[in-house]
């Protein structure tokens, strides 16, 4: 089953990396965003299953975020739910009737906030991806009906587990993949293989992928990415 993908949009940096760990760790997809901005650019590239969006922002604010994904066929399914410091009565609901499906307030408890994302998720079900998909990314391609990596033009040859990883990281750009997360889908569950295993792997990934190794990136505590 394709892991939940969360686009968590928090500009204060301590928290969102908090966030992002914390859901991580418990098998979620994350894609951190600081602004906005930048997280209606994440939903509307690639729709996620659920957003997490703090209220006050600066540039774009919470609220017209989430009036700009209801108001687009593209992303106006995708649950909301709100994470603000606001306790105002008058702010939760302008939230609601813009379409957003809860709310957390600050400071909130880390198992409240699970349990609310996810209620909001079993009401609104899981959104498919197709798991076979050639795709590209900043100049790779990853093929795997053809065993085929492209860097611009030049082929790059990898072993199979490689290109296995490889495609899940490049299927969600920006996403951040725990090393479990990453044994899972590539070897299957209960697979015996260590989080150093995968480390390795990945060293040997960027070495064979020349300049554009650069492009898998580490998440400090967290595991990999892809870059966005």
């Amino acid at each position: 089953m394709t892991p939940t993908r969360i686009v968590v949009v928090e500009d204060e940096a301590t928290l969102l990396e908090l966030l992002t760990f914390n859901l991580a760790k418990e098998g979620f997809l994350v894609c951190p965003c600081a602004s906005g901005e930048e997280g209606l650019a994440a939903a509307r590239r690639s729709p996620p299953d659920l957003v997490l969006l703090d209220l006050m922002l600066p540039g774009i604010d919470g609220l017209a975020v989430c009036r700009a994904l209801k108001g687009d066929p593209q992303t106006a399914k995708v649950p909301v739910v709100m994470l603000t410091a606001r306790g105002e009565e008058s702010d939760i609901v302008a939230g609601l009737e813009l379409g957003a499906d809860d709310y957390v307030t600050k400071p909130f408890s880390p198992r409240v906030l699970l349990a609310r994302l996810r209620s909001v998720l079993r009401r609104r079900g899981q959104v498919a991806v197709p798991e076979d998909a050639a795709v590209s990314h900043l100049g790779v391609t990853v093929n795997p009906g053809r065993h085929e990596v492209l860097v611009g033009d030049e082929a790059v040859q990898l072993t199979a587990t490689e290109l296995r990883l490889l495609h899940v990281l490049i299927r969600r750009p920006g996403w951040v993949f725990t090393r479990d997360q990453i044994i899972s889908a590539v070897h299957g569950d209960d697979y015996p293989v260590t989080d150093r295993s995968i480390d390795v792997q990945v060293v040997s990934l960027r070495k064979k992928l020349g300049a554009a190794g650069t492009l898998v990136e580490t998440v400090r505590g967290v595991g990999y990415r892809f870059k966005e």
